[in-house]
């Protein structure tokens, strides 16, 4: 017996993960230190996924997720290989969370503290500040039940989900206008048309319609008012550079350029996967890459679950970088210009499957925070406009449109002339997102979140026919973002504990 016990400690497990993004890599940390030899296989010579960055005539562009919230979910990985992550990963807390820009002339700084941000909303839109103080009250309640039953859980377990302890927090989500949209319910909140735009955009985090998704998805402004908002003091990409060297550290095998062909599988279980013609055995596999790409490129032999065929996908991008050789006073990091007609705009992405004539722009400078991000005396912009999922459209004639009405627009507010300032430019659209990031049709989130049934139940972190095939990413449950990607990852470190242990001897 001693003997055999000697046999299975040194025979350790083997993982592959397929994918580096932010999901990928806290598998692979998490894994390692699990005690299994992991290998993490990444088909671009970088690792991040959407997160990433590259620098041009002196400008550094972040390239993907410019928003941090939830850090110590970063925080945890460290203490988790019992290093401090102080000592090489810090952030601080933005004291206004977004600046916002209407075409009535209004501007609204959405301070982190909630007292200023409600007296600032009295001020210039006179609203009652004891409508946002109920609204973010009852989006804490949301996030408090979210967070335990859906977030940090396996929700498609539902044996697991329906525990008792479980019945009064699942109840308790009918108080919360399960039957109204977004929109209906911001509608109600506030009596300022400009609040409602605000509280509505944050459909957007998910690439998604306000008009249409169920309003349980108020549960996102509870994440960055009541928990915060932060920035890293190295910028964005330096928490995929730190936690790759984290993974590193501690034993995580990266392989770079390096695409994965085919998952192995008998019997309905997982066998190995194929790298470049070679068959590699591996007990575990962890996919995070998209969910649904996956399935048409290395699972062809399964069909393609019922919850990520669902026809409607999330809304992509257009994003300009721009090197500009000027400072604007009147932008912070993170600011958004409202479209003048915010349910035209998403009838024409949704519907249409186009851009609007007066998009709402996304506006991120991070030299506000680091100013070696830019030469002296300039700004690095990076200026995203939602877009529909790629369905072959005429994309050069989308692009340059819409780069007329963005400079157009931010001419108007701004009062000036951007044209000229613009020294560098890059542009990435939907077609270019589907093929660096392998998210199909170029959707940022996978499917679109316009029901309760796509917003709850996505794909997932485990399959149902495959053991040990299990799954990360924004494409499957809980979602995209930051954040969300990493809870996936401890659900499925959580998953794999379980099964391990249930079939280790007593």
């Amino acid at each position: 017996m001693l003997y055999l016990l000697k046999i299975v400690k040194i025979m350790r497990p083997k993982a592959a993960i397929i994918g580096s993004g932010i999901a990928g890599i806290a598998i692979a940390i998490r894994l390692v230190r699990m005690g299994y030899d992991v290998d993490l296989y990444e088909k671009n010579n970088y690792t991040g996924g959407k997160i990433y960055e590259f620098r041009n005539d002196g400008f550094r562009f972040d390239t993907g997720p410019s928003l941090f919230t939830l850090p110590e979910l970063v925080d945890e990985l460290f203490t988790l290989c019992g290093e401090n992550a102080s000592l090489c990963f810090n952030y601080q807390k933005l004291e206004n969370t977004c600046r916002y820009f209407f075409e009535d002339g209004t501007v609204i700084n959405a301070w982190s503290d909630i007292n200023r941000f409600a007296e600032e909303i009295s001020e210039k839109l006179g609203e009652d500040p004891q409508h946002l103080f109920r609204y973010l009250k009852e989006s804490g309640k949301l996030y408090d039940i979210c967070s335990k039953v859906f977030i940090f859980s396996p929700f498609q377990h539902i044996t697991r989900l329906l525990k008792i302890e479980n019945i009064p927090l699942i109840l308790r989500l009918f108080q919360f206008d399960a039957h109204k949209s977004l929109h209906e319910r911001n509608r109600s909140s506030f009596q300022s048309p400009n609040l409602v735009q605000i509280f509505d955009h944050f459909a957007v985090h998910v690439g998604s319609n306000p008009y249409q998704v169920p309003a349980m998805l108020k549960v996102i402004p509870s994440i960055e008012y009541n928990h915060g908002t932060y920035y890293p003091e190295k910028g964005m990409y330096s928490i995929v550079k730190t936690l790759t060297e984290l993974a590193q550290r501690h034993g995580v095998n990266l392989h770079l350029n390096t695409p994965v062909e085919k998952v192995m599988t008998r019997d309905d279980h997982v066998s190995g996967i194929r790298v470049q013609g070679e068959e590699l055995a591996y007990d575990v596999v962890v996919n995070d890459t998209d969910i649904y790409s996956f399935y048409k490129q290395q699972l062809i032999e399964y069909p393609i679950p019922e919850s990520i065929s669902h026809p409607r996908r999330s809304s992509s991008a257009i994003i300009f970088y721009w090197g500009i050789d000027d400072q604007f006073d009147q932008t912070d990091l993170h600011n958004y210009f409202f479209a003048k007609s915010y349910k035209e705009e998403f009838d024409c992405i949704f519907e249409q499957k186009t851009i609007s004539d007066d998009p709402s722009i996304y506006l991120y400078v991070s030299s506000k925070r680091l100013p070696g991000d830019a030469p002296i005396g300039c700004e690095n912009w990076f200026v995203m406009v939602n877009a529909p999922s790629n369905y072959g459209q005429d994309w050069v004639n989308l692009i340059n449109r819409t780069r007329e009405a963005v400079i157009r627009k931010l001419n108007r507010i701004l009062n000036t002339d951007i044209q000229p300032h613009i020294r560098f430019e890059r542009i990435l659209n939907p077609e270019d997102i589907e093929k660096t990031t392998g998210s199909w049709q170029g959707s940022i989130y996978g499917n679109s979140s316009d029901c309760a049934y796509t917003t709850f139940y996505r794909h997932p972190n485990f399959h149902r026919r495959i053991s040990n095939l299990y799954f990360t990413g924004g494409s499957v449950h809980p979602g995209g973002g930051i954040p969300l990607c990493l809870a996936s990852a401890k659900i499925v470190a959580n998953e794999i504990l379980r099964e391990w242990t249930s079939y280790a001897p007593k």
